[in-house]
């Protein structure tokens, strides 16, 4: 499998960094990293929209400088890369993200381990960080817990480590499908099921809550099912879009019939805790 290296030169880098991100997500980007004034993106080759992707960078160029180039790489190790910068994430007080790499902090109650690999969702990225926090606000003790777009698995394995009777992980990448596997076993949790695949695997399945971190236009799409498979009471959180897209995805959580319970944002990124 073949990536596409997407670098874009942002001067000055923020906000614009945060709405390139949430905008290449919503046409298949999977990996980001930031690097000073530089933004690296990452896109399997085969499914890379070159001019969609221009479209989207030029679309700031009045607001910011930018520079950009894309670059094809060969599948590599990406461990090296991520370990030269990714250090331990503190989501609150019972609850870190490290590597295996990182030392053991026995003075937290859930020590959750990832290996990043190219997949999504170390704790770093605001909206894993909004997400893996709020569950911490919903007692998950023998529930059925949905994970869309589950990455590396984190949200699976905070939400097992909290209880859950039985968490289902779907992702369509299978790169993110076999890192969630091995960091499941990492993390000694044994009731997640993953599957490679979208949302038509949950089809005549009913869940009591339900995990979405992907981005706008795909939970635009999917709010429906997800709503169908929910029990009443069931419980969604869905991030993976700005505070700017607000209005659109409540307008449609609205006409679907969802509660809005609790709204959260860190900079530019927002989640929404929602209620069947």
């Amino acid at each position: 499998m073949s990536y596409t290296e997407l670098t874009v030169e942002l001067k000055p880098m923020q906000p614009f960094a945060d709405i390139l991100v949430a905008r290449l997500n919503e046409i298949n980007y999977e990996t980001f990293l930031l690097e000073e004034n530089i933004l690296k993106c990452y896109i399997q080759t085969s499914i890379l929209q070159k001019n969609e992707s221009i479209d989207i960078i030029l679309s700031l160029s009045d607001q910011t400088k930018i520079n950009y180039f894309f670059n094809k790489i060969d599948k590599k190790n990406w461990n090296a890369k991520w370990e030269e910068s990714f250090s331990p994430v503190k989501i609150n007080s019972n609850c870190i993200i490290r590597a295996d790499f990182h030392k053991e902090n026995k003075d937290i109650e859930h020590e959750i381990v990832i290996t990043p690999k190219m997949s999504f969702g170390t704790g770093h990225h605001e909206t894993t960080f909004l997400m893996s926090n709020e569950i911490f606000n919903i007692k998950l003790t023998n529930l059925s817990i949905l994970d869309m777009g589950s990455g590396t698995g984190v949200l699976s394995i905070i939400s097992s480590k909290l209880g859950a009777k039985e968490v289902m992980a779907i992702d369509i990448d299978e790169w993110a499908y076999e890192n969630s596997i091995e960091n499941s076993i990492l993390n000694n949790t044994n009731n997640i099921n993953f599957f490679k695949g979208d949302v038509s695997l949950i089809r005549n399945k009913n869940f009591d809550c339900i995990l979405a971190n992907i981005n706008r236009n795909i939970i635009l799409r999917d709010l429906v099912t997800y709503y169908k498979s929910l029990i009443n009471g069931g419980k969604l959180l869905i991030s993976g879009f700005l505070v700017e897209d607000f209005d659109i995805v409540n307008k449609k959580i609205n006409e679907i019939g969802f509660k809005l319970i609790n709204k959260k944002n860190k900079n530019k990124w927002l989640m929404l805790h929602l209620e069947k």
